[in-house]
């Protein structure tokens, strides 16, 4: 029926949309976080080995254990080239056969962006990493046999890497 701003900060906006409830009639404001698109990585070395890293979480305040991925600039429209640049960024590494293997709405309830998952086969170190200001990542080779484990035991607990990772390990057993 109607939509309205209510904030803008420096990674996401707050917007109020005014519905009407269908099965009831009744009207009800809803609010919604918008935000970019968001990519993940999962980057596989030519011997197996992911590359993940590890990085502080300010929202637990946790160090978690991640695949590179992050917010896709304003001007990019192309989630394999966001991820293949997050990829170099964050990690150095580099590879070849990227491809979308999946793509997810992160909290349709309350968001309205889509964070897609890249596969990148055969990456190498051949960069110097370029953090953002704030980052301070800690990157991991970890083999692929022992992620399935990671994953159960609670090792990986980012909701969007558990989900991107399993959409890698479905890819792999089919």
């Amino acid at each position: 029926m109607s939509s309205r701003s209510v904030a803008h900060y420096r990674i996401f906006s707050l917007r109020s949309d005014l519905k009407l409830n269908p099965r009831t009639g009744s009207q009800h404001d809803f609010f919604v976080i918008d935000c970019p698109d968001w990519v993940n990585v999962v980057p596989v070395t030519p011997d197996g080995r992911i590359v993940m890293v590890e990085q502080f979480r300010h929202g637990s305040e946790t160090v978690e254990l991640e695949i590179p991925g992050g917010v896709m600039d304003p001007h990019e429209t192309d989630p394999v080239v966001a991820g293949i640049r997050e990829l170099r960024e964050e990690t150095g590494y580099e590879g070849q056969q990227a491809e979308l293997i999946g793509r997810i709405f992160p909290n349709p309830a309350i968001q309205s962006n889509t964070c897609h998952t890249l596969l990148v086969k055969d990456c190498v170190l051949r960069h110097e990493t370029e953090f953002d200001q704030a980052e301070d990542i800690a990157v991991r080779l970890v083999p692929r046999d022992q992620i399935p484990r990671l994953l159960a035991n609670g090792t990986i607990r980012h909701a969007l890497v558990v989900v991107a990772l399993s959409h890698y390990l479905m890819r792999s057993a089919s």
